[in-house]
């Protein structure tokens, strides 16, 4: 089965099991409305691409991390969007969470989504217990505190920001995950596969700066120029649109370089050529 169709169909059955049949309704219709569509899914994708470079002996377990990251990914955009943060009324092309259901319900949906994730995560680990923990782990320790993406999210107050941490926490955080996860639903060793994540992750923030600062709201599918309205660090008021597009090139050569020692590394290094040339904006891809 294609990597999408094992995630839609996880991620379908986490939602319908999240819904039950006696919960308030309003917040039940709340959950699918934040996760579908799904966009390009680009975190479940990179961790069962890494989980099949290593065998991919446990696919189930692999289902779940993936669905497990996802429902943390959507979650982190719900609470993104609020009021108190970005206030943003558009996400995916479609308004988003707070704006469609209410503030309230928006913060719920959000943390309902988290506690989900962590539900999957339990219910696939009768299997193999010892990886299923270790997901447990590698995810939380990527969501909150201090180098998960509630710390990536922190920085933002801050009156002086470290933009390598804050990208790294921010975004990277749980393109690490991914990598992680999938390496541990596998049976391999997370540590060496943490280079990977991160060097993808930047490379996602460095080009969706690139974006912000170049694309309009329709292209986007969300609000354009957020950074530049909301004050926020970003690698195009660092380096400028060529530094950072040189960078961006910079981060994607080196991501396929750290891929570890895996029966599928092949595969693997191709897959991220071809992520890397969706990533690129248009606008900087004769740049890049």
């Amino acid at each position: 089965m294609a990597f999408e169709q094992r995630i839609e169909a996880a991620m379908a059955a986490a939602i319908a099991r999240g819904q039950g049949s006696e919960a308030p309704s309003k917040l039940a219709t709340a959950l699918d409305y934040a996760v579908t569509p799904g966009g390009a899914r680009i975190r479940p994708t990179l961790l069962l691409s890494v989980a099949t470079a290593c065998g991919d002996d446990r696919p189930a377990l692999s289902d779940a991390a993936a669905v497990a990251l996802e429902l943390i990914h959507c979650a982190s955009l719900v609470h993104d969007d609020l009021p108190c943060f970005d206030d943003a009324e558009i996400r995916r092309g479609k308004p988003t969470v707070h704006r469609a259901y209410s503030e309230p319900l928006a913060i719920l949906t959000g943390d309902s989504l988290i506690v989900m994730g962590f539900e999957v995560l339990a219910r696939a680990a009768a299997d193999q217990p010892q990886r299923a923990l270790q997901l447990v782990t590698a995810l939380a320790v990527r969501t909150g505190m201090p180098m998960g993406i509630c710390a990536g999210q922190g920085w933002e107050s801050e009156s002086q920001i470290n933009l390598s941490a804050y990208h790294r926490a921010k975004t990277g955080a749980l393109f690490i995950a991914a990598t992680q996860m999938g390496a541990i639903a596998a049976g391999y060793e997370a540590e060496p596969w943490e280079e990977l994540g991160s060097r993808i992750g930047e490379a996602f923030q460095v080009a969706d700066d690139l974006r912000d600062a170049l694309c309009d709201a329709e292209t986007l599918g969300k609000p354009a120029g957020q950074d530049e309205i909301h004050a926020r660090p970003n690698a195009v008021r660092e380096y400028g649109v060529d530094g950072a597009a040189k960078r961006l090139k910079d981060i994607l050569g080196g991501a396929i370089a750290s891929i570890p020692s895996c029966p599928g590394e092949a595969m693997l290094a191709e897959m991220v050529r071809r992520y890397a040339e969706k990533i690129v904006p248009a606008q900087v891809a004769a740049r890049v």
